[in-house]
């Protein structure tokens, strides 16, 4: 099977000799159809009166008449379009950065950055990012559905809420090391839904600490079986800073994951770094306490948020997660690979673990190998997966 078997495609391109150029390698790698557009007007014509047959592929430039490439992609993420998108451009790398962290923001599900001229292996390793809809492993939602905060407690308290895990992979000998646990909320109408639709309310709503602790009982479970096993693992928790400043939350932290069986050495507290620490003495006594008791501390999303070194500074972490705006790309690109490099040489230097988030390609693998980055996650080992597929993937997964 080809990478873009029975795919819908559209090129957008203001070029007529490279949009038939494209349009003939999408055929090519099994393309069902393959529309054709000459600016982002007529593609979103094109994409909009496609029903029933939804287009499953834009690729598109980002320089041309009428509507540009970026006016596209902001049209496609605030319609919430399920299309996956690759930008096919020749503008320098620093714009195409750029455009690329735009199109996340917007929401686009942007599978890559592909420059001029397009090879037929470098399209075919964006493509094979696409998610099928038939994929074996489930996938969140694609319409974006919107939930009030009493909607999402609702489902919390009818245990609509599941545990998927990513895992972690050492990058010097592929030997498997962890998973990082994610809440996914199985709706009784809208299926699998993604964490934005309902972290961000949670914790607005000071409702997040409902969740946590059904996470973090779900993951001390998972990962003791797990060891029972004889699979020697750790797992890693999103821990809000809004629950910090509850003096209590270490001691009860600790209690929900003894009672589940697990030592807390094996479990690792993800602290998202883009959120400012507005009390910060009851949440260095919690954070203090839980790291005394055994817990990993993970400063999450490093460089994206508030005072990133004087957090490094005054939290007993033993991990930093590099975000994966900076990972993604940093193979052919100097400034993120920079970044990078020097992020997983702070990390060296004070004696904690260096993590990269978002590996998605060969290429990027390879980057953070060389920077000795110690551990990996990303789509390039394995997208979040339920608990019985994670066992599996534990059983059968051969280091790269």
């Amino acid at each position: 099977m080809t990478v873009g078997e029975g795919l819908v495609a559209l090129v957008v391109e203001d070029h007529d000799f490279q949009r038939r150029t494209m349009a003939r390698m999408l055929r090519s790698l099994g393309a069902r159809e393959v529309l054709e557009a000459s600016d982002g007007s007529q593609a979103l014509v094109l994409i909009r009166d496609a029903a029933p047959a939804p287009v499953d592929l834009v690729i598109c430039d980002l320089d041309m008449p009428e509507m540009d490439g970026m006016e596209l992609l902001r049209h496609l993420g605030q319609e919430n379009s399920p299309a996956s998108v690759i930008i096919n451009s020749g503008k320098e790398r620093a714009l195409l950065n750029s455009v690329h962290k735009m199109a996340r923001a917007y929401g686009v599900h942007l599978l890559g950055v592909i420059e001029k001229p397009v090879t037929r292996v470098g399209l075919e390793e964006l493509i094979a990012r696409h998610q099928r809809p038939n994929s074996n492993l489930a996938r969140p939602s694609a319409s974006n559905p919107s939930f009030s905060l009493e909607q999402i407690l609702n489902g919390v308290e009818e245990q609509q809420f599941e545990t998927f895990f990513q895992p972690k992979v050492e990058l010097n000998s592929g030997r498997i090391a962890g998973a990082e646990a994610l809440a996914r909320w199985r709706h009784p109408e809208h299926g699998l839904v993604g964490p934005h639709a309902f972290i961000a309310l949670l914790e607005q709503g000071e409702k997040i600490d409902e969740l946590t602790f059904q996470m973090l009982g779900k993951a001390a479970e998972a990962c003791r079986n797990w060891i029972e096993r004889g699979l020697e693992l750790t797992v890693s928790v999103n821990l809000s800073l809004v629950s910090l400043s509850d003096t209590t939350l270490a001691d009860r932290v600790t209690q929900a994951v003894r009672s589940a069986g697990l030592d807390p050495r094996h479990m690792i507290l993800e602290i998202t770094e883009s959120a400012a620490m507005t009390e910060v003495a009851p949440a260095l006594e919690n954070l203090a306490r839980l790291r005394m008791r055994g817990f990993g501390l993970s400063v999450d999303d490093y460089g994206t948020g508030f005072s990133s070194l004087r957090q490094l500074t005054r939290v007993p972490f033993t991990e930093l997660k590099i975000d994966q705006g900076f990972v993604a790309g940093c193979a052919a690109n100097d400034s993120l690979r920079t970044i990078v490099e020097s992020s997983v040489q702070m990390a060296r230097r004070l004696g904690i673990k260096s993590v990269a988030e978002g590996v998605e390609t060969q290429a990027d693998w390879d980057a953070l190998k060389a920077a000795a980055c110690e551990l990996a996650q990303g789509y390039f080992i394995a997208k979040p997966m339920e608990g019985s597929l994670f066992v599996e993937f534990c059983a059968t997964h051969k280091p790269r």
